[in-house]
């Protein structure tokens, strides 16, 4: 892909290098509240007070701060952490997925009116997200509840070494799919999948998350088709790489590598036929008219 030098979003939160976030190590606690109360109208007490202004008044802090620093322990303490320094390959992958966001953004505003853009959220082992937490194990996933992606760069290189699907379009095609998730939010089709949830068993659910993925895929298809048209980015070979990954994630291919067998009514996210044939159906049209995964009927 030709994407050096291109526009990089300012829409990424790089998280990179951070274990956690501030939390509150001290103030006062509850079950001194009585007995301190007791000893602040005893005689010791209105020394102490009396102390403690003296010490406000030459410091210039708050006295109540003082106190509650006295008994409860300190303050709120955040964490603080040196600048996170990744490697050149690694700056290289944000640079490339700020680059890769910045086009889905270009693509989309340009389709729908109104585009509200997702956050991309770059981070290292562990992330905190408003669908909850998640290591770097779960792969890249959207969060509808904060309508940011989430990306631990290292799976680009778990896609080239454990799934066999290496490439910078490949690695593109993860991008869009996930920006495609967000499109689903935001044009409501992900909110009416979710309140069937509860309507359905898992095995018919897991029918509609099925459509769901594929919809994701064509929608990143779409992305592909407008990109060509507007940035040229595109060179030999990688509609290839691209095709191969969506090939190498299907549910089919991954079930039968983990455990030798393949079970349809556990599927989620779609056969490696299924993926590559919706990717393909958005790349070479770019038509959103045809990508309603929903009552194509087979899929």
């Amino acid at each position: 892909m030709k994407w050096k030098g291109k526009r990089q979003s300012s829409n990424v939160e790089d998280r990179r290098g951070q274990s956690g976030s501030g939390r509150r190590s001290g103030g006062l606690n509850p079950m001194l509240l009585g007995p301190l109360i007791k000893l602040l109208f005893s005689k010791t007490g209105l020394i102490l007070v009396g102390v403690f202004l003296a010490i406000s008044f030459i410091s210039g802090n708050n006295p109540l701060s003082l106190l509650g620093n006295f008994f409860g322990g300190g303050e709120t303490q955040t964490q603080t952490s040196v600048p996170y320094k990744g490697t050149f390959e690694e700056n290289e992958l944000a640079d490339f997925s700020k680059t890769i966001l910045a086009n889905t953004e270009d693509v989309w505003n340009g389709l729908l009116d109104n585009y509200r853009e997702p956050t991309l959220v770059l981070f290292t082992g562990s992330v905190r997200s408003a669908c909850g937490s998640a290591s770097s194990s779960t792969g890249p996933f959207y969060c509808p509840g904060d309508e940011k992606l989430y990306l631990d760069l290292s799976f680009f290189d778990d896609m080239a070494r454990q799934l066999n699907a290496p490439g910078d379009f490949a690695q593109a095609y993860v991008i869009a799919h996930e920006v495609g998730h967000h499109i689903q939010k935001i044009t409501g089709i992900s909110d009416k999948v979710q309140r069937l949830r509860g309507e359905l068993s898992k095995k018919e659910y897991n029918r509609y998350s099925v459509r769901l993925e594929l919809q994701a895929d064509f929608l990143a298809g779409v992305w592909a088709h407008h990109s060509q048209e507007i940035s040229q980015m595109m060179e030999e070979g990688d509609l290839e790489e691209a095709l191969n990954a969506a090939f190498a994630i299907g549910d089919d291919r991954l079930q039968k590598q983990a455990t030798g067998r393949v079970v349809p009514d556990s599927f989620t996210h779609g056969t490696s036929e299924q993926r590559i044939r919706w990717f393909k159906k958005g790349f070479e049209s770019g038509d959103l008219a045809k990508g309603d995964t929903f009552n194509a009927n087979p899929l």
